[in-house]
């Protein structure tokens, strides 16, 4: 019986270093690895992946699937488990809700799965995929209002000195960037020396940020990974060590400052009419773990961990 390891990201940005410490802890032993191309999507179905069909032309009865979390097979009900039954393989998730789960049970008479099972991964998993949807509904609905996902623009070299004009004149940093199109972080960069707390430096030293540790809610984490972000971004969110927290979890993220300001900036949409309520909650409170824990101004030679 040989241990099947399958593994994919969404984007070509991304990395599986979180996964393959999952799977590491799992101690498998001789494992057989099955890797898609960096960028294959979760929108494509299972069966239409290659090395996840590779997968299946390979696996023989009483092997196993091991995944370190179900949405990297399928958000969806798709089927899986059908094609899983009906080729006698075992499904492993090592990490999420699913781990607590034998997805393997079957009724002692007939051999079928047994139906709580079906029904649990199969609601888990209409839950993925309405949390997708929904994710995909409120970027629609921020470029419906003119706004692009992503992360926003800075500002143009033309305009800098325009900027610094105007805040010396008394407009407000929320106001500037409003105004600009661009985020906060990014009008107080165009005005560092001009803040209240600058202090001149040396030219020939920097101090740089120093990490800061968060924990980050599992639904903006949820959010944040189906959101087109910047290679440091996109690294900081993989290596992330998921803590559960009853049902669901939280991602404990290890960042400078900046970084996390930017994570925070791109959950905007979370605040919007298409995010449920606990997407909203959810938001709101990585905000005030970063505003406490991860200010704008220079954090100096402390590092804080959320409580």
């Amino acid at each position: 019986m040989a241990n099947l390891v399958y593994k994919r990201v969404s984007t070509d940005q991304q990395s599986t270093d979180r996964q393959n410490l999952v799977l590491a802890e799992a101690g498998i032993e001789d494992p057989v690895i099955f890797e898609e191309q960096a960028g294959t999507s979760s929108r494509l179905h299972p069966l239409q992946r290659p090395k996840f069909a590779e997968l299946l032309t390979y696996a023989r009865p009483g092997d196993s699937v091991h995944i370190s979390e179900m949405f990297r097979l399928v958000r969806g009900t798709g089927h899986i488990l059908d094609v899983l039954h009906r080729d006698r393989l075992a499904l492993r998730i090592h990490d999420g809700a699913f781990s607590a789960m034998d997805l393997t049970a079957r009724h002692p008479r007939t051999g079928e799965l047994l139906s709580t099972v079906k029904f649990m991964v199969q609601t888990l998993a209409a839950a993925g995929e309405l949390q997708r949807e929904l994710t995909y509904d409120g970027l629609r609905a921020a470029e419906a209002k003119g706004n692009k996902g992503g992360r926003r623009p800075a500002i143009p070299d033309g305009k800098t000195q325009v900027v610094r004009a105007a805040y010396l004149e008394g407009q407000s940093i929320a106001a500037l960037a409003r105004d600009h199109d661009v985020s906060r972080g990014a009008i107080r960069t165009a005005v560092a020396d001009l803040l209240p707390e600058y202090t001149a430096a040396d030219p020939d030293t920097s101090t740089p940020e120093l990490p800061v540790i968060l924990d980050m809610p599992g639904k903006v984490a949820d959010f944040l990974r189906a959101t087109e972000l910047e290679p440091a971004e996109r690294t900081t969110l993989d290596q992330g060590v998921t803590v559960r927290r009853g049902q669901g979890y939280t991602l404990r993220v290890t960042a400078v400052p900046a970084i996390h300001r930017r994570l925070l900036d791109l959950c905007q949409a979370l605040d919007g009419t298409a995010a449920v309520p606990a997407q909203r909650k959810a938001r709101r409170e990585y905000e005030n773990r970063v505003n406490l824990h991860a200010p704008a101004t220079n954090l100096g030679s402390q590092s804080r961990s959320a409580t």
